[in-house]
Parts: structure tokens; sequence; C-alpha cells
């Protein structure tokens, strides 16, 4: 039975994608900052632990209670609407500490394991605004685009290693926490000045005629994980397909 440690589980597209290899037979252990059981169906091959993607030791500790892993998805992230004019450089270095060094961080600890038994898959979750970057989102897509050249560049390490790193592109999801989970984070981020442009970003967006669902992710990760073949791009999400179709 092969094992997927999932980090970011307590909602979104990490909860989707632990029920869909829950429901594929694997073992997973599902990791978020406080962990809830309840969220996931009860399984003898579920584990769940307390994981913060940006302590050292949290991550220690983690991965020595999850035991040997076959797959790593670094799902765990956040998110952030904001004009950039507007965005404090301390609110910019946490989104950096959790999308993009969390990623690097969670990547390097498993790296050794996977490297001596020359097997395993990393599955690194960006987003579709690295294929086609939309307003209001700078801080968040340079940390997402960060994450695209570290897996494009590790891919190549790795491959001596039998060891292979993948990208899934997820496209908008509405349905997702996104705006939620940082809604602090956001406050006074829209000024005046962008007031009108930003509701018309937010209009564009809630008319959009494709969305991408937690699903689309979940399969998408369930894809990459299992692909032996060189691929690096797994766009998820009808948008997503259609952004990448076109930056091809």
């Amino acid at each position: 039975m092969k094992t997927v440690l999932i980090t970011g589980c307590s909602s979104g597209y990490g909860l989707e994608t632990a029920r869909h290899f829950l429901a594929q037979g694997w073992h997973v252990v599902a990791t978020m900052r406080t962990p809830r059981w309840d969220l996931l169906p009860a399984s003898e091959r579920l584990t769940v632990l307390p994981l913060d993607v940006t302590d050292p030791a949290s991550i220690a500790s983690a991965l020595q209670a999850a035991g040997p892993i076959d797959v790593l998805v670094n799902n765990a992230g956040l998110g952030l609407f904001g004009a950039f004019e507007a965005t404090p450089l301390a609110t910019v270095r946490e989104i950096f500490e959790a999308n993009t060094f969390g990623t690097m961080a969670m990547t390097q600890a498993v790296l050794p394991q996977f490297r001596e038994r020359r097997a395993g898959r990393v599955v690194n979750v960006t987003s579709s605004a690295t294929l086609a970057p939309m307003p209001l989102v700078a801080a968040y897509t340079a940390s997402k685009t960060a994450i695209e050249g570290f897996t494009a560049s590790l891919a190549h390490e790795l491959q001596a290693f039998n060891v292979r790193v993948k990208l899934v592109e997820p496209g908008y999801a509405p349905t997702t926490r996104f705006t939620e989970n940082g809604a602090q984070r956001m406050q006074g981020l829209i000024p005046e000045a962008y007031a009108p442009y930003a509701q018309s970003v937010f209009a564009t967006l809630g008319s959009a005629s494709a969305f991408t669902v937690e699903s689309d992710v979940a399969e998408a990760v369930w894809l990459a994980a299992n692909d032996a073949s060189p691929r690096l791009h797994y766009p998820a999400g009808a948008d997503a397909v259609a952004l990448a179709r076109q930056a091809a």
C-alpha cells in the first residue's frame, strides 16, 4: 500500500485530495495546522497530523510520525487579494513563507528518503495565475511562480534518482476558502483609488463561465502522483486547461 502525505488538508484542494486518495485505497497522511479527524471518512488508512510548513520543528515532527512516504503533495498555502501598492512587505514575506519557502522546506525534508530508495514523487500545487497572471494578486502570483521555476529545475536535478517532481496548476475556484482564510490579512489592501477597478475585477471573476472545482484538482494530483513519465505540468479545471493551451 502506498502512502501520500498532503499538506493543507483542513479545506479546499487538500481536503478533497485526501478524500480522493483514500477512495483509491492509499494510506493518507493528512496534515493541517489544527488536526481535525472529523473532516475525513474514518479509515484505518488515515493518519491526521499537525503541521505548520513554516516551522522546521513541526516539519521534522510530522515526517517522523508519518514514517516512509511515497508521495508528497505540497498544497498548503495562503491566498491574497489586494493592490500591491497597499500591501505591506511584511505581508508579502508571510505569503512567501507559506507558499514558497514552506513548499521548499517540505520538499527538502523528504528528499533524502526518496533519493535513498530511488523512488518518490513530489507534487507541488501552484496556480493558473502562473500561466496567465491576473490583477490584484501580484504577491500571491510571485510566490507561486517561484515554485514553478523551482519545480522545473528540481525535476532535472532528481531525474538521476528516479524521483519525479510535478506541478498541478488549478484555476480559480470560488468554492474554496481562498478569500475567507485570508480575510484579515487582506483588510485595507484595496485603497479607495483602486476600489472601482477592484469591483470590476471581482465582477468579471464572478461572471466567468468556467470554474475549477476541488475534484478537478484532486484528480490532477492523483494523475501526477501516479505518472512515471517526465511530464511536468498538470493544469486542473476547465479554465486552467484553457489558459495552458493559450500559453503553449
